[in-house]
């Protein structure tokens, strides 16, 4: 049951990165307005669409799993902070507790590892 739970919580944590990344592309020139409309630059949205299905892709498969989670941390922190700090609206305070949650699971990952299941562990 460990080993199924533990490919379980990685496909979880895994598939909001990669779908995020994913769906990035699609919506290109709207994501690189609102980047910008934050204060980041638009120009950086190639390294975050590579960072977040590269990123959700090594978490799933639990491929250098440890490394992935730490970035992916960082960088879920930090888009919580820029993107999700309007604590008057709810939804933003929403979003960003969301973050902070997904950070968490991501730090267990990084700590206990991507498990028997995994590409770490062959």
């Amino acid at each position: 049951m460990e080993k199924i739970s533990q490919l379980t919580a990685r496909v979880f944590l895994g598939h909001i990165f990669l779908f995020a990344g994913l769906s990035k592309i699609g919506a290109y020139e709207g994501t690189q307005g609102y980047m910008e409309a934050m204060g980041v630059p638009g120009a950086l949205l190639p390294l975050v669409i590579l960072l977040e299905a590269v990123g959700g892709l090594a978490v799933i498969a639990g491929w250098k799993a440890r490394y992935a989670s730490v970035i992916l941390a960082v960088f879920t922190v930090a888009a919580a902070v820029i993107f999700h700090n309007n604590f008057d609206d709810q939804m933003q305070t929403i979003l960003f507790m969301k973050n902070i949650a997904i950070t968490g699971g991501l730090m267990l990952l990084a700590v206990h590892g991507a498990g028997a299941y995994s590409i770490d562990n062959r």
